[in-house]
């Protein structure tokens, strides 16, 4: 894993998310009190999470209304044992890193 400047600091606003494609993976970043990235495609049908409504933990898929916590990555409903792949994210030097 490495750690790669995304965006700079401030960017990503509190409740809110973006996407970032990092050594080729799609990464959802999250502002909720602190900065948390997951994986940004859906488990369901391969859409992007990162413009989701954030409500606490959670981030509701736009496309087709699935949960997923924030945090964790686990799926929230409908399906037990589903989780999406997270990693460590910080903000330092006036710059937004994730460590993918």
């Amino acid at each position: 894993m490495a750690w790669t400047r995304v965006a700079q600091s401030g960017s990503i606003k509190d409740g809110s998310g973006a996407e970032f494609t990092v050594g080729g993976k799609r990464i959802a970043v999250f502002n909720r009190g602190g900065l948390y990235a997951l994986d940004a495609m859906c488990a369901h049908q391969d859409q992007s999470i990162a413009c989701g409504k954030v409500e606490g933990d959670v981030v509701e898929c736009p496309h087709h209304s699935w949960h997923y916590n924030i945090k964790t990555g686990d799926l929230l409903d409908y399906l037990k044992g589903i989780r999406l792949q997270t990693y460590p994210a910080e903000e330092r030097g006036g710059g937004v890193y994730v460590d993918v």
